[in-house]
């Protein structure tokens, strides 16, 4: 158990000294706590102004997506933000075509939502299937090189799926369904991945080709931002949402059905949050959606602190046995890989030192919405790695 007592907490969240990056004032409360407060006041989230500058971005979208089938992607989960982006894209008179990355590790439940909400709301599906033993095979590679993002290749692949949709049909907007409110920022340090890393750690430690999986190379995302110039907007940065409010909602109004937590509608994905960094790297992302929680005034701090610091975080039963059935691991070998050292994304090729490089090149980009400010933030400056 950790002694957080002895730990330095935020006084308004519950991160610790532990996380990359972080300082704090003279009241104690840390820079992501700032960090949230300056991008409400640059996005106006919640407020009239921010309501305004979002239904102004929607009707551009309208205008550039006429005599087109579709006029906005917007990338589809099971989850509950990206299930309710699409109704909201409808509610706002939108046009948009859901994109599914299909990693083989989808829980039935998540499967089931997708076809729930997009059946009734009558939107077309576009997905992308990956051959399940190139996935297991990327996966596994992950799991033996020792590094924390052993579910990097589906974030990329969903982005990358996303952006060939968008070309394909002609589209400029694709919708993400994010929310810092209601997620939290996530600290920048040691959790990095690009398209070169992918491929990297592939080359080192997997055994089979990569046919079906949409690997994004450097100059396959530039041409998407450049030449196709599609823009990738975020809703939510600009609009009141409450996460639990739209749980509600789409569980009376399509049957939709709660996977049991933040994250947890991917078996690979829960591994992750459940058991793999938990017990290999001692992270805890959970305390990105506590932290959001209490600064949103949802949860009570001191209840925040004991959730995170006393209570080990939810695993699914017969999640372990079925990651180890999937990858072809035996108990083992299991063990073997969960106690060697970790290592990090620094220590293997990728492309950052480019991006910090292109750091003004990217700014423009930024600025113009062609990449999120995230990316921006997170790719285009040194990380702060001594720390986690």
């Amino acid at each position: 158990m950790i002694k957080y007592k002895e730990l330095k907490i935020c006084t308004r969240c519950i991160y610790d000294e532990r996380t990359p990056a972080i300082s704090y004032d003279e009241q104690g409360v840390c820079n992501y706590c700032k960090m949230v407060d300056n991008l409400k006041a640059e996005y106006n989230t919640g407020m009239p102004e921010g309501e305004q500058k979002i239904d102004e971005i929607i009707e551009q979208i309208k205008r550039d997506g006429k005599g087109k089938n579709y006029d906005c992607i917007i990338g589809v989960s099971g989850g509950t933000d990206s299930s309710y982006m699409v109704y909201w894209a409808l509610k706002k008179g939108l046009r948009p075509l859901a994109v599914h990355y299909d990693n083989t590790w989808n829980t039935s439940i998540a499967t089931e939502n997708i076809r729930k909400v997009l059946e009734k709301l009558k939107v077309d599906l576009f997905t992308h299937v990956i051959d399940n033993r190139e996935a297991d095979d990327i996966f596994k590679a992950f799991f033996i090189s020792g590094v924390p993002e052993i579910e990097a290749s589906t974030d990329l692949a969903l982005a990358e799926t996303m952006y060939r949709a968008a070309a394909k049909f002609k589209v400029k907007y694709v919708l993400e369904g994010h929310s810092f409110v209601a997620e939290g920022i996530t600290p920048l340090g040691k959790n990095y991945f690009d398209g070169k890393y992918i491929k990297s750690i592939h080359k080192m430690f997997g055994k089979l080709p990569m046919k079906t999986y949409p690997l994004m190379t450097f100059w396959k995302f530039i041409k998407w931002t450049t030449i196709y110039r599609i823009k990738k907007i975020r809703p939510l940065w600009y609009i009141q949402y409450n996460k639990e409010d739209a749980r509600t909602f789409l569980e009376k109004e399509f049957g939709w059905q709660y996977y049991g937590g933040h994250h947890l509608e991917n078996r690979m994905t829960s591994f992750f949050h459940s058991i793999y960094c938990p017990q290999k790297y001692n992270i805890d992302y959970r305390n990105n959606s506590l932290s959001a929680s209490v600064r949103a005034g949802k949860m009570n701090r001191d209840e925040a602190v004991i959730e995170y610091y006393e209570r080990p975080p939810y695993i699914e039963p017969e999640l372990l046995s079925y990651f180890k059935k999937r990858l072809n691991l035996s108990d083992d070998e299991y063990e073997k890989i969960m106690k060697t050292p970790p290592k990090y994304w620094y220590e293997f090729p990728t492309y950052k030192k480019r991006f910090e490089r292109l750091r003004p090149f990217f700014y423009l980009l930024m600025k113009v919405n062609l990449v999120p400010r995230s990316f921006y933030m997170k790719y285009c400056f040194p990380a702060e790695m001594n720390r986690l």
